[in-house]
């Protein structure tokens, strides 16, 4: 069993969830590292380590509810504990109006973005229990503050993870289970590749960086076991 808090990052290849890992690594995390890409996930992992932390990479497609609890019982094997998670896995897809949705990438958009987040705190309760453990899920903007663009499906997805954070909050005060609804404006990850209109470079300057959500996860990460950051909205300036 490992002296070090281990930290559970799905999303963990790309854009803010390989930031926060990054992050949460340099502060002392054990870090495990979860999604779908193996390649991504690796060259998170190397960068990690050639900075002195320590990762560990756990392929797994989060919305497979058997995969999730052989990748829970593998951590606790490998690790001994989870005291974190960050769950940073999200999907859009640009056709994402009611003329010009389909209902395929409606069900995977849910599935990805609130079933899959479901899952895995579900499956992880009693380790965090035991740890008094952190949960950070990464939503949206869209999940606090409605916005058209945002589409059907996601704006759906982000808004339903506030009422699961809030009942996670609610009801697992008593064995000190915290949990943050991070609501991020937009950031200049691969993630806008998925929007009907990609944003040029330009555009993207005036974004949040993944780096900036990965302090406000650390923020989150770092906070004292009496402290709950139940919701955090943070945006770019250009916003709207």
């Amino acid at each position: 069993m490992t002296d070090q808090r281990v930290l559970w990052v799905t999303g963990g290849g790309s854009g803010m969830g390989a930031a926060s890992a990054e992050a949460a690594a340099r502060d002392g995390w054990t870090v495990v590292l979860s999604g779908r890409r193996v390649d991504r996930l690796d060259r998170v992992a190397q960068s990690i380590r050639a900075s002195g932390g320590t990762a560990d990479v756990l392929p797994l497609d989060a919305s497979d509810p058997d995969a999730v609890a052989t990748a829970r019982d593998t951590v606790l094997e490998r690790h001994g504990r989870l005291d974190g998670l960050v769950l940073a896995a999200g999907l859009n897809a640009p056709r994402r109006r009611w003329d010009d949705q389909s209902l395929p990438d409606f069900r995977a958009i849910l599935d990805t973005n609130l079933t899959a987040v479901v899952t895995v705190v579900d499956a992880t309760l009693p380790a965090l229990r035991e740890s008094g453990g952190v949960v950070v899920v990464v939503s949206s903007y869209a999940g606090w503050s409605f916005q058209p663009g945002a589409g059907v499906a996601y704006s759906a997805s982000k808004t339903a993870l506030g009422s699961v954070v809030r009942s996670l909050n609610q009801q697992e005060a008593p064995h000190g289970v915290r949990a943050t609804h991070l609501c991020p404006g937009d950031v200049a990850t691969d993630f806008l590749d998925q929007r009907p209109s990609v944003p040029d470079a330009a555009a993207r300057r005036a974004m949040l960086q993944p780096e900036d959500i990965a302090r406000t996860v650390s923020f989150v990460l770092g906070s004292p076991p009496y402290m709950r950051v139940d919701e955090l909205v943070v945006s770019p300036v250009s916003q709207r």
